[in-house]
């Protein structure tokens, strides 16, 4: 509800208008910084200059102004202050200098008619409006008076005159009769531009007594009404008749017959007039010719031409308008009127003056405390314009004086700035057309450095492409940019970086080595800042196996490979295209992992396929051609498409139809099954044919029906079951009479492009369909549901027409009806359009959170309501983004999420959220302009959930009878820890389990003794957390006490470990370590990563524990594993690498060299030193094969849990849990590493095993992830292969 009187802007968030600045200093767009610094007023909207309103309703004056702080506002009337709270009538908006003037509660409009001009003003300076005259609008009746009727005799000129009266602003002129249908207007009877109606001559036909001027005066939307004039024709017949009746035979009578007369001019008078008109207005020229035959008009401009592109006829060529004339245009324009029996012509002088306009207008400034800048003002006009220069709303010459600014015309020069000299000026240009207001600021500002790039963004480039790293920034004096590569690493130079004056630091092809912390540091003399971000290089995606090209027999099956390479961290999509474009909806289209099948492959699947595959980052793209033949035919019968039809003839010639025959030629052991008759339009499309009709093989003659306007030609084409015949030679030509079109536009819409337009577009007619020549269209439109008008205009043969000035998304009547030089189509039918559509207005309210569990929640919203939405409803916006984990205060980069909701939707399911979390967020509605704004923040939080197994468990110092046992906390906790739960067993020489023993640890315990147990005995231990929720995933480790006096324990088991390898392009080293037995024989096992064929095996000779692949194929991923002969099948775990990629020049075989031969000799004979010396140290005893018996005596406390047992056995990943397998795959230094998990929502609601509905709800189960994490250090048994050493380096 509006305020009485004006109170000052509150302190509403500005959007300041800093992008026109012209200064060394630039303002980013950044809304938290502009919000923080001074800003003199800007006006943002205003009222126009000459404002005419409707004398019935309030008055809204508008003046809106932005500035920090926020501006005041005053008025002044008729130049001078206008005291609002005097004046009870009289508001103004809150926040707002817009006054709102109440008419309809009993003010009266001419009370306020007047000049008005508003000032915004702060601490830094005042802006001003322009003058703002407002007047009422009038519409006054027409004063009475009495019409004659008017009698003419046939042939005569005549002119009914109008003389409407004088309305603000001046009305619209239109004849109709009694029946309120518009009076028919041609070459000889039309309206003029004073609204008066001419007859060049008047036929009998013009006799009657409702000739009726109308005026409509649009402001008010009313109408007024001269009274009917009387028209009555004499013809000659009629004359003669009557004077005959009247004499005596033997008297001479009879009147002249109607003669025939060359032209005269009706308007203008005279044979020269002059006419003054603005530059950029609309020239309207007139001549109106009486004279019988009905006179010609033409025009010309004497020595020149008339503008082309901007030159249109009206009112059957009476009319001459020229559109946006400048000062080109002035000069003498001819009319010339023109029948059988002469001619007439009239010069009309035309000089073209100019308000004034702008050459350069004044541009904000902003500049630092000692900088120098200028403000020009530069106009041009017919007659020049004069400059005069203002300073916060005063003339400058008796504005308080600034030592730093000096006025030099148009210019204003600013000389070592201090922040005292803020303030507004205003350039006025006029003349006595005219005159131009701007307002520009000078802003002096003193701001230490500031850095709007967000801290730790990260960048992910391909490799060798450019990198683009942001430091946006701001301060003033404008800071100096310098970059380093890590937190402490030395200042970047070089030809290998280049350095962007907007902070931005490019690396123009990344290299792997580029990946890292980059650091930019901004400092002027007021201060300094520095901010980090990460860069990652990704390897490019490649097709390493393209498709090729293939050619097939029909109803064949065909197959393209598409194998391709990428980085491991991102995921790639595979699209197939045929001939640029979606493949067919067929189900013989198989699309597998790398392969597209064709089945049944027919003719019209010849074509181009290409593999497209995308990532985030990259997009590669591979294509063949499939060529379909036909096989062999059989020698016995030669089957052929048909020959040609010959011999056509046209008969029975008629408007719309005619008889087409012919002559089929062989039919080549194939009947006949049908023609095919194509005509060709010779006057609008010459050389291109089209399809008429079919008929069957037996017929030989077919009536076509055809459209008017049309030169058309025939032929025929034969079909059998081969195929089609070659076309038929052409038939004669038939050109059929022009007509009024048949038919309307199709396809008509209306839609907005912007907030104030409606776009009327449709599917013209085709060239036949016009019917004649002169093809033009009728758009019409009115608003829906407002007793209005139609508005109508007749453009030219185009498809698209322009409504400007609408209000904002409002419903459009429309109708589009088609027409040429011999009438219109048929009454089109209307359909409905919107005007354009603005951004929503207002933000969803009553945000409520609902949290479901500790990864899951439901959020609610009130819809906002329709009108504010401005535009078509698509749906609801929801960003949320994780603030902190309650259970650690790590900093992390904040990533908002965002889920789409359509329709008029109130709630969704936002899924995937972590445990024991602190999240915000808020809703915005979405319309098909954009976004509107959003919703408060809403803060939530989730419950805990339980812990992910502890990062390691490590044992150390064994002695006779007692164990030492460390620990990592879990990487996530997911709440508070309460406590870790301990539980181990023996195991004896039988591989049998022993009792288990539980022990509860505190929570802030990290390592813990272990006495009192057996001597020389292996025990396996099982750890996990808990909290409150319950426990987490547990880790096993396995360890010995030492041996009595004189014994020592042997190992249990032998084991190969540490698996490593070395990748080159087409081999690969292979070492590992061996505990067990001596004299063992080796053998490597070895085949392609996720391929289901047999493994490849290779004997080590010796008891090496190295090996060498050779043969092996570039960029390829490959899985190895080592074995040993004899130990029942024993082998290591598996291992990943990968081949280097192909290279074009030719690599050196390395494993052939001979010294490289002599080294791992050296090395094989050093680990074999090493291992026999660690035999010597340890005690002979049993083995201890591990897979056979711990496959029998797994935990059964250690297994995943059930539904029954108040858990979700999909929740558990079953790798974690079982016992070791396969040998221990525990590190020497007794530690396990925990796999990180992986809080992306890709695994949630994007992957392969769940979907989100278009509400947000979950959709399938939450899978744990199977993919191993790399290794680090020496904390894994496994040694990092090329993929997971990608993986912790990415």
């Amino acid at each position: 509800m509006m305020k009485k009187k004006s109170i000052s802007a509150s302190k509403a968030s500005l959007v300041f208008f800093l992008c026109q600045m012209i200064s060394a200093l630039d303002v980013p767009l950044d809304s938290k910084l502009l919000e923080e610094l001074s800003q003199p007023p800007t006006i943002t909207q205003q009222s126009p200059k000459d404002y005419i309103v409707d004398p019935r309703e309030n008055i809204v004056i508008q003046c809106e102004a932005k500035g920090k702080p926020p501006p005041s506002f005053s008025w002044t009337r008729n130049g001078t202050h206008f005291d609002i709270d005097k004046d009870e009538q009289v508001t103004m908006k809150p926040n707002s200098g817009t006054l709102v003037i109440n008419i309809m509660n009993g003010g009266k409009a001419e009370a306020y008619e007047g000049v008005y001009q508003c000032t915004a003003r702060n601490e830094r300076g005042a802006a001003i409006s322009n003058n703002i005259v407002i007047r009422p609008s009038r519409s006054p009746l027409w004063t009475k008076e009495k019409l004659e009727p008017n009698q003419v005799r046939e042939g005569d000129s005549l002119v009914l005159h109008c003389r409407p009266p004088v309305g603000l602003p001046p009305p619209i002129i239109f004849w109709m009769d009694n029946a309120f249908q518009r009076l028919p207007q041609s070459e000889r009877v039309s309206q003029g531009l004073n609204g008066d109606l001419y007859f060049s001559n008047v036929q009998p036909e013009d006799t009657r007594e409702d000739y009726i001027c109308y005026a409509r005066f649009n402001h008010t939307q009313t109408i007024q009404q001269k009274q009917p004039i009387s028209v009555k024709v004499f013809s000659m017949d009629s004359l003669n008749d009557t004077i005959a009746a009247n004499l005596s035979d033997t008297d001479i009578y009879g009147a002249k017959p109607v003669t025939e007369r060359p032209p005269i001019l009706l308007t203008p008078t005279g044979t020269t007039s002059n006419k003054v008109e603005l530059r950029g207005n609309v020239l309207l020229l007139e001549c109106i010719a009486a004279g019988l035959p009905t006179p010609v008009i033409r025009w010309i401009k004497e020595g020149g031409e008339l503008p082309a592109n901007r030159t249109f006829f009206e009112n059957f060529k009476k009319t001459l308008k020229i559109i946006d004339v400048s000062e080109a245009d002035s000069g003498n324009y001819k009319c010339i009127a023109r029948n059988i029996l002469g001619s007439t012509h009239h010069v009309i002088s035309v000089t073209v003056k100019a308000a004034p306009y702008w050459i350069t207008a004044p541009r904000n400034l902003v500049l630092s405390p000692g900088e120098d800048g200028t403000l020009i003002c530069r106009a041009n006009g017919n007659p020049k314009p004069s400059i005069s220069w203002l300073a916060n709303g005063v003339p400058i010459a008796i504005a308080p004086e600034d030592p730093s600014r000096k006025v030099d015309g148009d210019t204003i020069i600013f000389s070592a700035v201090q922040e005292r000299s803020s303030a507004v000026y205003q350039c006025n240009a006029s003349n006595e057309y005219g005159y131009l207001l701007a307002n520009a600021f000078v802003n002096v500002l003193a701001e230490p450095p500031r850095i709007l790039t967000p801290a730790n963004k990260l960048y992910q480039v391909i490799l060798d492409s450019p990198a683009l790293i942001d430091c946006a920034y701001f301060g003033s004096p404008k800071p100096e940019i310098e970059w380093f590569k890590g937190v402490k690493g030395s200042i970047l130079r070089g030809n290998e970086y280049v350095f962007h004056d907007n902070g931005t630091l490019e690396i123009p092809a990344a290299q792997k080595d580029s990946t890292g912390t980059y650091t930019c540091v901004a400092r002027n003399e007021l201060g300094k800042i520095q901010n980090e971000v990460q860069l990652e290089v990704k390897d490019p995606t490649m097709i390493i196996k393209q498709p090729e090209y293939k050619v097939i027999q029909r109803y064949g099956h065909v197959s393209f490979e598409c194998i391709i390479k990428h980085d491991s961290t991102l995921i790639p999509t595979v699209i197939w295209l045929k001939d640029n474009d979606e493949l067919p909806d067929d189900e013989r289209f198989l699309v597998g992992k790398d392969n597209l099948t064709i089945m049944n492959v027919t003719d019209k699947d010849d074509g181009t396929y290409t593999c497209i595959v995308n990532t985030t980052l990259d997009s590669v793209s591979a294509s063949a051609v499939l060529t379909v033949v036909a096989a062999p035919p059989t020698p016995a019968i030669i089957y052929a498409r048909p020959n040609p039809p010959f011999d056509l003839e046209l008969t029975g010639q008629l408007e719309r139809s005619i008889e087409l025959s012919w002559i089929p030629g062989d039919e080549n052991n194939s009947p006949i099954t049908s023609f095919v008759i194509e005509y060709e339009d010779g006057l609008h499309e010459p050389g291109v044919w089209h399809y008429q009709t079919e008929v069957p093989g037996s017929q030989t003659t077919v009536q076509l029906k055809l459209s008017p306007y049309v030169n058309y030609s025939f032929r025929v084409i034969a079909v059998n079951e081969i195929g089609r015949s070659q076309p038929s030679e052409p038939s004669e030509q038939y050109l059929t009479k022009s007509a009024n079109p048949d038919e309307n536009p199709s396809n008509v819409q209306g839609i907005g492009s912007e907030p104030d337009n409606l776009v009327i577009t449709w599917e013209s007619l085709k060239g036949f369909q016009s019917n004649g020549p002169g093809l033009q269209y009728k758009v019409s439109w009115r608003q829906k549901d407002v007793d209005d008008e139609w508005t109508s205009v007749v453009v030219a043969n185009v498809s698209k027409y322009i409504v400007s000035g609408t209000p904002t998304f409002v419903p459009y009547e429309i109708k589009v009806q088609a027409l040429n030089d011999l009438g219109y189509a048929p009454e089109p039918s209307e359909v409905i359009g919107h005007s354009g559509e603005d951004l929503p207005m207002v933000a969803p309210g009553n945000v409520q959170v609902h949290v479901i569990n500790s990864t899951l929640a439901k959020v609610h919203w009130d819809p906002v309501p329709l009108k504010s939405v401005r535009g078509h409803l698509q749906g609801y916006k929801v960003y949320y983004w994780k603030v902190q984990s309650l259970s650690r205060r790590s900093k992390r980069h904040i990533e908002k999420k965002i889920l789409t909701f359509r329709g008029n939707k109130t709630f969704g399911m936002l899924p995937g959220l972590e445990p024991y979390s602190s999240y915000k967020l808020n809703v915005r509605v979405v319309n098909g302009k954009g976004e509107g704004p959003a919703s408060p923040d809403k803060v939530f939080k989730t419950p805990e959930g339980v812990p992910s197994s502890p990062s390691f468990l490590k044992i150390t110092n064994p002695t006779l009878d007692s164990l030492t046992l460390e620990w990592g906390s879990p990487t996530h906790p997911n709440g508070v820890l309460i406590s870790y739960i301990l539980k181990f067993q023996p195991i004896n020489n039988t591989h049998e389990l022993g009792p288990l023993v539980e022990i509860r640890i505190p929570a802030n315990e990290s390592s813990l003794i272990l006495k009192n147990l057996n001597y020389s005995t292996r025990y396996k231990f099982y750890f996990n957390a808990q909290t409150s929720v319950g426990s987490g995933s547990q880790i096993t480790e396995e360890a010995v006490t030492i041996m009595d006096e004189g014994k020592m324990v042997q190992p249990l088991y032998p084991r190969i470990r540490n698996v490593t390898t070395a990748a080159a392009e087409t081999y690969a080293n292979i070492s590992w370590e061996y505990e067990g037995p001596d004299h063992a024989n080796f053998y490597v096992e070895y085949g392609v990563a996720g391929s289901k064929e047999d493994w490849k095996k290779e004997i080590v000779n010796g008891s090496r524990s190295f090996f060498v692949l050779k043969g092996l194929t570039p960029g390829t991923a490959y899985k190895v594993r080592v074995g040993a002969e004899g130990l029942s099948g024993f082998r290591s775990s598996e291992d990943v690498f990968e081949t280097g990629p192909a290279m074009a020049s030719r690599q050196v075989d390395i494993a052939t060299q001979g010294w490289f031969i002599g080294l791992m000799c050296a090395v094989a004979l050093l680990i074999l030193i090493l291992l026999i010396v660690c035999f010597i140290r340890r005690n002979k005893g049993g083995k201890y094969p591990v897979k056979e018996k711990e496959d029998a005596h797994a935990d059964p406390e250690i297994q995943p849990m059930k539904e029954d047992d108040g858990t979700f056995g999909e929740y558990s990943d079953a790798e974690d849990h079982k016992p070791l397998k396969k040998g221990s795959r525990t590190p020497s230094d007794r530690t396990v590493k925990k796999e990180d998990s992986d809080d992306s929502l890709v695994d949630y609601g994007e992957g392969v095993n769940g979907q989100f509905n278009e509400d947000g709800s979950f959709i399938g189960q939450y899978s744990g992830k199977k993919e191993k994490e790399p290794a680090e250090g020496n904390e894994s048994s496994e040694a990092p292969s090329p993929v997971n050493a990608m993986n912790s380096f990415v």
